[in-house]
């Protein structure tokens, strides 16, 4: 596959990274001396199939291995950049072999003065896929399935065939295409942003380039020539606002300043943290750091020497939040909530683990180790972006770094239909109460009538409104614009849930800033502040 002026394509990530086996892990790569297309198209079709839901992988020709590290050698071998159209002539046939049709990406690239081929293998959208044993025979050879095992492709057999059958039905949400997605919806800025980061070729190439060429180019459409539709990965990772396609994408702070079961009425709500899932990353980590991390000095009995600590370790957050934004189920409209109590921090989202992962290790809260994942491309460009390590390291690096704090260790919960993840992350124990100073730092808390007297926090009606989160001026506006609107009409307008439009009319309510004129039938709506 070539580009409209001639040039090789390029892919999205960078060189030097693939041979240093860095962002991507070593199953995930494979290099080949020289071109073997039998041998290579085994791991085409196993990257295809991806039976592991790793993302699919990478295949660079032209690079020698080390027999004992698999470290790539330097310099590389390369391949004669005559033979590369032929290598590349080839490939057009060695695809309509595998069956479903599976198309590679393929990139040239120059290292040490050489040229090497990248062949990009995502997963594949309609596993299984198969491919003949030898794809170079003439009178055609028998074809067998085939998937990664380590850093090696072997057949599929038995059990795991079947599964491998399975498989069919299970594309990722994030991989789907989505027909509402248009190009428009996609920020070139934040496009750019991504691709200067991973180091990719194609940063250079955005300005002369036509958008859906480079989105093409890395694998972001789906679906027949006639019918090209953006994969849903797209909008959570280059849109501004992926809640117009996912609803309530962003982060809820909501803050307990006795407790949320001591005394339940006494809250008020910080940021609603919106933008693509990496601007909520890290808008949402930079909200906590400068809410929450703060170091202080133990100084111990009987001991010159004083220890330092945080009231949470930022890398707990870190890896909390990721893992919540990873993880979420996007078809569900519910946003990831972080709660904050004085003795701790706690982080849920939608979308429980897979079963894969059994009771016993969510309660042991040690490593979760999952057989498949909702959003396996989204991890894939986190993983990039060094927001995650997506090895089930999340869970032990949780743990080790509030040991290393002096802090208890974090617990999970989920329920038995497995729709919902939190998190508890316990603040230190020689912190105290840190909520008290919080509406210091931040102006968009909104503190409740009831909770405001109890905590410290004087609000009146015309400052709460002025504080009040985007999300709760929306159901406002709503009745603003229509006083005998209901509150299933505000859920389908607006795409937040029914339970809390009426969990946030309530508190409203509370807050003398709307009342209820009239019966529930014939009744209307009327705003007091304004």
């Amino acid at each position: 596959m070539w580009n409209w002026n001639g040039t090789p394509p390029s892919i999205a990530i960078n060189i030097d990274d693939l041979l240093n086996k860095q962002r991507i892990e070593s199953n995930r790569i494979e290099f080949k001396k020289g071109w073997n297309p039998v041998s290579i198209y085994h791991s085409v079709c196993a990257f295809a199939n991806d039976f592991d839901d790793l993302g699919g992988g990478y295949i660079v020709v032209g690079v020698d291995t080390d027999d004992k590290t698999g470290v790539a050698i330097r310099p590389v071998e390369g391949i004669p950049i005559e033979e590369i159209d032929d290598i590349l002539q080839d490939m057009v046939g060695y695809n309509n072999k595998i069956a479903p049709y599976y198309m590679p990406r393929t990139s040239t690239e120059e290292v040490d003065g050489k040229t090497v081929l990248v062949i990009w293998c995502p997963a594949g959208i309609n596993r299984p896929y198969s491919v003949p044993e030898n794809v170079t025979a003439k009178n055609g050879s028998k074809e067998y399935f085939y998937i990664r095992s380590g850093t090696s492709s072997i057949i599929a057999k038995g059990e795991v065939l079947d599964e491998l059958r399975e498989l069919a039905s299970r594309v990722p949400f994030d991989e789907r295409g989505n027909p509402d997605i248009r190009l428009e919806d996609i920020s070139t800025l934040l496009l750019r942003e991504y691709l200067v980061k991973v180091g990719s070729k194609l940063a250079s190439e955005i300005n002369i380039r036509p958008l859906q060429e480079i989105l093409e180019q890395m694998d972001l459409f789906v679906g027949p020539k006639e019918n090209r539709m953006l994969r849903n990965v797209a909008a959570m990772m280059f849109c501004e606002n992926p809640s117009k396609f996912f609803k309530r994408t962003h982060v809820e702070i909501v803050y307990f300043p006795e407790g949320r079961l001591n005394n339940p009425s006494n809250l008020y709500e910080g940021a609603v943290i919106t933008g693509s899932v990496p601007q909520i990353i890290d808008r949402t980590l930079e909200y906590l750091k400068r809410m929450l991390v703060m170091q202080s000095i133990i100084k111990l009995e009987n001991d010159y020497r004083s220890r330092k600590f945080y009231t949470y370790p930022y890398q707990a957050l870190e890896e909390s939040v990721t893992n919540s934004l990873y993880h979420r189920d996007y078809r569900e409209w519910e946003p990831v909530v972080i709660t904050v109590e004085p003795d701790s921090i706690t982080i849920q989202n939608v979308g429980g683990p897979d079963r894969s992962i059994s009771a016993a290790d969510i309660s042991r809260c040690e490593i979760l180790v999952s057989k498949r994942y909702r959003n396996r491309r989204l991890g894939e460009y986190l993983k990039e972006l060094d927001m995650t390590e997506g090895r089930s390291t999340g869970i032990p690096t949780i743990q080790n770094v509030l040991e290393n704090n002096g802090s208890p260790r974090a617990t999970v919960v989920t329920d038995e239909d497995r729709t919902f993840f939190r998190i508890t992350i316990p603040c230190h124990e020689a912190a105290g109460n840190i909520i008290a100073d919080i509406a210091n730092k931040d102006a968009s808390v909104k503190a409740s009538r009831r909770g405001a007297r109890k905590s410290g926090l004087q609000s009146t009606p015309e400052s709460t409104l002025q504080s009040t989160p985007e999300s709760t001026l929306k159901i406002i506006e709503q009745i603003q614009n229509n006083p005998q609107i209901t509150m299933t009409e505000i859920a389908n307008v607006t795409g937040y849930s029914r339970s809390w439009v009426a969990k946030t009319i309530k508190r409203l309510q509370e807050q003398n800033i709307i009342k209820h004129v009239g019966s529930n039938k014939n009744g209307y709506w009327e705003i007091i502040t304004r």
